[in-house]
């Protein structure tokens, strides 16, 4: 595979937004570690983010598989990789196959209950891709795709699970969910031509919006409810202090009349939001670890 074949499909899976799920799963890790005492081996660490990425790295192609007609008569994506000819089909699904089975071969890694679930997990991301042509609430199935990465990392540390940590599951939905519809507010117009289903297009963009912002508010909540049922430092608050104002920031920078900051608020602000939870929920871990 040649430098610039990999560049096409690097762009393609969108590779850099990895770091929207990853540091979840390994905030997960880390409180899964911090209940047996210590924290998770850097092998540990190692595998659940190949896992991670090999998950994400199939869904994202059997995603762009699954819409590869829809892209290709909507302006804002006849240009990506598969239906602009520059990637053919048959590649994709190769890539699709060495993806899912390094997500299985870091599960087996890990231990026999994540090896387990992990088919459960790519049926999972794969039924995602198809859920817009039946359903508004596709936003949720989004959410819940990444949102089950932080209780995929504790099973993968201690091969069981504990209900306190589907609490991050749930907020990670609603963030996940949360800027999906922002994100499908750009569509609404193609998705009545298409004749798929999206928020936006069910209740209308100034409405959508509001619904974003409640779920963004009620992740918040969830977050505070985590902290304290884990008896977290307070570096965990001050992380939801500024998950707070950069989530009220990604809100202002998009309105019914102007979307044209969308890819800021989609892509700068929730790639932040990520990386500095990550950074004061792992310093919080570490202050409190037994």
């Amino acid at each position: 595979m040649d430098a610039s074949r990999i560049r096409v499909l690097l762009e393609m899976i969108k590779f850099e937004h990895s770091v929207f799920a990853l540091p979840f799963a390994l905030v997960g890790a880390l409180l899964a570690g911090r209940e047996t005492g210590g924290l998770p081996s850097w092998q540990q660490f190692l595998w659940i983010i190949v896992a991670m990425v090999g998950a994400r790295s199939a869904a994202m192609t059997v995603n762009r598989i699954a819409d590869i007609e829809y892209d290709r008569r909507n302006p804002r994506t006849a240009d990506r990789a598969l239906p602009s000819g520059q990637l053919s089909i048959g590649f994709a699904w190769g890539f699709t196959i060495i993806a899912s089975a390094l997500l299985v071969f870091a599960a087996w890694r890990l231990n026999i209950l994540a090896l387990k679930l992990s088919p459960v997990a790519l049926a999972l991301l794969f039924f995602y891709s198809y859920t817009k042509r039946f359903t508004s609430w596709s936003h949720f199935v989004l959410g819940f795709c990444l949102g089950i990465s932080p209780a995929a990392a504790w099973i993968a540390i201690r091969g069981s699970i504990d209900p306190r940590i589907l609490i991050l599951c749930a907020a990670v939905t609603l963030w996940v969910g949360g800027f999906d519809v922002l994100y499908s507010c750009q569509d609404v117009e193609f998705d009545k031509c298409a004749g798929l289903h999206s928020i936006p297009k069910k209740f209308g963009i100034a409405k959508a919006l509001g619904i974003a912002r409640l779920m963004h508010l009620v992740m918040v909540a969830l977050l505070a409810w985590l902290a304290w049922s884990f008896h977290l430092a307070w570096p965990a608050w001050a992380g939801i202090g500024v998950v707070t104002a950069l989530l009220a920031y990604e809100h202002s920078l998009v309105k019914p009349s102007d979307l044209s900051k969308m890819n800021a608020a989609f892509f700068t602000v929730n790639g932040y939001i990520s990386l500095l939870f990550l950074l004061f929920w792992g310093a919080a871990v570490v202050i409190m670890r037994p």
